[in-house]
């Protein structure tokens, strides 16, 4: 197979062009171009957007949590930053309880 465009490529994997283009756009699919400009899908792309398809079924996701995912690879210090927040979540019963106490103080 030569490659697809983008119109031929949406209707055999049942993505809309506006969504294949969305998702070249954050880097989860990325179809090479032809000298014309043209998005050409080959096979691997086809198979990356059916896979795609099933992780989303499978798993309950959205393309954004995709997409956030994948930025998390690409960003170290992001997936840092949000490692941080998450361990402290584990902590969350303790700030409720601080935030508690400024309200009584304020309150009395």
């Amino acid at each position: 197979m030569d490659g697809l465009k983008v119109g031929d490529a949406a209707a055999r994997t049942g993505w809309s062009a506006r969504m294949l283009r969305y998702l070249e756009q954050h880097g989860l699919v990325v179809p090479r171009r032809a000298s014309s400009g043209y998005r050409l899908y080959g096979l691997r792309e086809l198979n990356q957007l059916r896979s795609l398809a099933e992780l989303r079924r499978r798993f309950g996701l959205e393309i954004s949590d995709l997409v956030f995912a994948a930025r998390l690879r690409r960003e170290p210090e992001l997936r840092k930053a949000v490692d941080g927040w998450l361990a402290g979540a584990d902590d969350l019963a303790w700030v409720e309880w601080e935030q508690r106490k400024h309200e009584r103080l304020l309150a009395a």
